[in-house]
Order: C-alpha cells, then sequence, then structure tokens
C-alpha cells in the first residue's frame, strides 16, 4: 500500500512538473512549431544576374548561390507585376494588384486598413514582425513632421525602418515606426552618370533629402538594421518565432557600390553594386547563424522585378541580365517578372532541388498560412495559392499548383499563363523596352502568343496560328478580371 501511495505521489509529481514545464516553455514549443521565417526582396535584379540562374554571369553572387544549394531553386516564379509597387502589393495581399489601387502611394496608403496582409497573418499566429527597407505602398500623409498612418506598422508590422520608396525617388529620409528619423529639410541636386542611359548608373531625381543621409550607406544601414533585428530577437524574444521582411533598395538606381565591391565584376557599376548586395545577403544569413536561429528559419529570397539592362548592355558587357529572357523591366515580357526564387528551409526543404512550377508572389500568403497551420479567412488572399507541397516534396511536377497566372504591365497590357502558353493583349513589351506599344495594321496579330515550352525567348508568335488556344485564353482573362478571385 505504501508503495503504491509513494508511485501514485511520484507520478503526480513527474505530472505537476511536466505542466509547469510545458507552461514555462509554451512560448518554446511555438516557437519550434511555426519557424523563424525571412524575406529578403532585391531590387531590379535580373533572373540572369545570379550564378546559380546563369552560369556565365558575370557578377559573382556567392551568398545567392548558397542559398539555392541548401535549398529550392524555382524557374517559373513570377512577381505579381514588373515595376516596384505592385510587385509588393500583390506580394503582401496574396491579391493581384490590378483589384486595388497600388499606383496611389505617392498620395495614399495602398492597402486598404482592412485588408489582410502577410504580416498580420503571422501576427495572429504568434509572431513578432519587422520589416526593414522599401516600402512603397504608400502613406496617409499629413507633413513629415507628423506620424505616417497607413504603412508597415499599420500593416501588420510590430516595427519598421526604412524609406517610402526607391532611392532614386525624392523625398530621401528614413522612417522609424510611422514617424520620419529626420524630415527631408534639405536638397540636393539630380545625377546622372556618364556612358550610361539617363535611368541607369549613379540616378538619382532632384528633390528634399534629410540633412546628413547620403544615399550610398542606405543599403548598409538596412543590413545593420536587419542584423539588430535578428540579434534582438535572439537575446530577448527566442520564445516566439520571428517573421522578417528585409526589403533591400538594391541593385536598382542609384548604383553606389562602395570602394571596396569596384571592380569586383565583369559588368560594371551595376555587376558591382550587386556583388555588394549579394554581401549584404550574406551579413544577413551570417547573423541567423551566429545567433542559433539558420536551421529553425525559411528563408525566401527573390527580386521585385526585372532590371534595367538593355541589349547594349549586353554586347557591351558580355553579361545578359536576363538569362535569356526577353525585355526587361515594366515589360510583359519575361524579363519583366520572371524573377530569381529561393527557399531554404533546413531540414523541410530538400537542398540543391529545382522546381519548374509555375508560382507568383501572390502565392506566398496562402504559402505562408499553410506552413503555420492556419486558415485563410474567405476574402483574404483571393489570388494565392499555397505551393507548400512543391516545396515539402509531395506535388509531383506533372501537377500544377496554379492552372493560371495573370500580370498586368503598362499601357493597359495585361498577360496570363496557362501551362506554357502565354498570352499578351497587345504589341510591343508594354513597357521599358521599344517598342512599347504598336498599332496592328489590317492582317496584323492584335497580341502576342507564345509556347514557353519552345521558345522562352518569345522569338515566334504564334497569334495567328492558334486562334482557339488565344480564344481560351481571352476568356479566361476576362473572367479573371471581371471576377474578385481566383484562389478557390
Amino acid at each position: 500500500m505504501v508503495c503504491l501511495r509513494s508511485k501514485v505521489f511520484v507520478a503526480m509529481i513527474r505530472v505537476i512538473c511536466l505542466v509547469a514545464f510545458c507552461f514555462g516553455l509554451a512560448d518554446s514549443i511555438a516557437a519550434a512549431v511555426h519557424p523563424n521565417i525571412v524575406i529578403i526582396l532585391v531590387d531590379d535584379m535580373g533572373y540572369g544576374d545570379p550564378s546559380c540562374y546563369n552560369p556565365n554571369s558575370k557578377i559573382p553572387t556567392p551568398n545567392i548561390d548558397r542559398l539555392a544549394a541548401e535549398g529550392m531553386r524555382f524557374t517559373d516564379a513570377h512577381a505579381a507585376g514588373p515595376l516596384c509597387h505592385v510587385s509588393r502589393y500583390g506580394l503582401m495581399t496574396g491579391r493581384y494588384p490590378f483589384r486595388g489601387n497600388s499606383g496611389a502611394w505617392r498620395k495614399r496608403a495602398t492597402i486598404d486598413e482592412d485588408c489582410l496582409t502577410v504580416g498580420k497573418l503571422l501576427q495572429s499566429e504568434g509572431y513578432r514582425t519587422a520589416m526593414v527597407g522599401k516600402w512603397h505602398l504608400g502613406f496617409d500623409e499629413r507633413g513629415y513632421e507628423h506620424p505616417m498612418p497607413g504603412g508597415p506598422v499599420d500593416r501588420g508590422f510590430d516595427r519598421y525602418f526604412g524609406i517610402r520608396a526607391s532611392t532614386d525617388i525624392p523625398p530621401y529620409f528614413y522612417i522609424r515606426d510611422d514617424r520620419a528619423v529626420s524630415p527631408p529639410t534639405a536638397h540636393i541636386e539630380a545625377n546622372y552618370s556618364d556612358g550610361w542611359s539617363p535611368i541607369q548608373g549613379a540616378f538619382w531625381r532632384a528633390g528634399g533629402i534629410s540633412p546628413g543621409l547620403e544615399l550610398k550607406y542606405v543599403l548598409p544601414r538596412f543590413t545593420n538594421e536587419a542584423v539588430d533585428v535578428i540579434w534582438n530577437h535572439a537575446r530577448h524574444h527566442s520564445g516566439k518565432p520571428l517573421f522578417m521582411y528585409l526589403a533591400y533598395p538594391a541593385p536598382h538606381t542609384p548604383w553606389l557600390p562602395l570602394s571596396k565591391y569596384v571592380g569586383k565584376s565583369g559588368a560594371g557599376m551595376y555587376g558591382d553594386f550587386t556583388v555588394m548586395v549579394d554581401d549584404m545577403i550574406g551579413r544577413v544569413l551570417g547573423a541567423l547563424n551566429d545567433a542559433g536561429m539558420a536551421d529553425d528559419t525559411l528563408v525566401l529570397f527573390s527580386s521585385d522585378n526585372g532590371p534595367v539592362w538593355r541589349a547594349s548592355d549586353v554586347e557591351r558587357w558580355g553579361h545578359d541580365s536576363s538569362g535569356g529572357l526577353r525585355g526587361m523591366k515594366a515589360d510583359a515580357w519575361e524579363c519583366g517578372h520572371r524573377m530569381p526564387f529561393i527557399v531554404r528551409w533546413p531540414e523541410r526543404v530538400k537542398a540543391e532541388t529545382t522546381s519548374n512550377q509555375l508560382i507568383g508572389f501572390t502565392d506566398i500568403m496562402a504559402t505562408f498560412a499553410s506552413v503555420v497551420g492556419a486558415e485563410l479567412p474567405e476574402g483574404a488572399g483571393p489570388d494565392s495559392f499555397d505551393f507548400s507541397p512543391v516545396l515539402l516534396g509531395k506535388q509531383p511536377e506533372s501537377e500544377p499548383i496554379r492552372e493560371s497566372l495573370v500580370v498586368h504591365s503598362g499601357g493597359g497590357v495585361a498577360t496570363i499563363r496557362s501551362g506554357s502558353w502565354k498570352l499578351v493583349t497587345g504589341l510591343g513589351s508594354g513597357g521599358f523596352s521599344r517598342p512599347r506599344r504598336i498599332q496592328p495594321s489590317a492582317g496584323d496579330p492584335a497580341g502576342q502568343l507564345y509556347h514557353l515550352g519552345n521558345d522562352i525567348g518569345e522569338t515566334k508568335n504564334l497569334y495567328l496560328e492558334e486562334p482557339d488556344i488565344v480564344a481560351r485564353l481571352t476568356a479566361e482573362l476576362e473572367r479573371i478580371l471581371a471576377s474578385g478571385r481566383t484562389r478557390p
């Protein structure tokens, strides 16, 4: 009887200790179930810039290449649009940008207050959230001496340090949470570089700037901030998972490589600046490793749209920033929106793997929801499809994640993909490449149709040869444009 009582007593003590242990480590258990998540989004980097996408690249990118070697590289991933603001809108909301008004970013916040964002989703799952870098989705501005609502801290991030847009679009000033660190009361003259087009090189526009702010130090400043976010989390908040969105404003113009990077590539100022971007990424990845967080962190790397790199630049430098794709930034052609896209998640995503699945930035929301075991509300992420089965090796390449993908370019030109078929609703690039628009003459095709499986360079327009395909894709595009969602 005494032995039985002793056993019962010991069992009770064990239960009490287990309960106390569980309560005490609730946050740690949550962190084990929910990985840290880090998005590293660079700006204007081409599909053919990283060596892991283009063996003939003249730009060394060892840190991006290491991510690819340690994770999964996607070959058919697309930004939500071929320009900065539309791309970021789709990433944050899981919503095609044409369903909103992302172009109003200069005057107001473009993400509505009641819209679920990736940040809000992860906040609701217990994540501490931080953003560093280029927002480009607008603030409700009332003067820079006042709070700036509608930005990251009002759309799902606990903390923010960054800039409102690009480092060639004034005014130039840092923002901490929802306030200007120092209002742009000084003035900077416009700058251009000899030997490059007016929107290349060390180009920036004239306008207001914070006293003492130097554009060449913005990139390292953001890297320092990101490293601080990582170490602060590791030291003070390790019981909760971290979501950090690091949006570098580079290698977008102005191309401003620090002296230690000059001459490190074979692609001039642009290549040297891209080397600097890769080195900054290496510092962030190193901080994750040194803080003991790397093994439990899903890292997603991509670029927001294609590069400003012309055929004359390819001829001059022998470097093809497009990686064999047609066009450049802003274009409906592939180089405008087909992006390098890499996911590393140790022990979950198999290293050195490649996927040819068609995915887009809008799919990040549904994928993250799946990763953390959350269910998206009915109206959230209306154009977001979960590609986590691809990451985990559970989805055969022959079974597509999404049946179609829509991208809007400039001038009212829309693009729809279905399988290997791609329809462009107009002639010309729709973006920066010339000709931008072509008015068809009698007997000419009204648009462009390419089979990317046979013609990745979009050299043969099959619009007149495949009228049934044109009709099917046109009808599907019209249905998507008229509907409020594509996600079932």
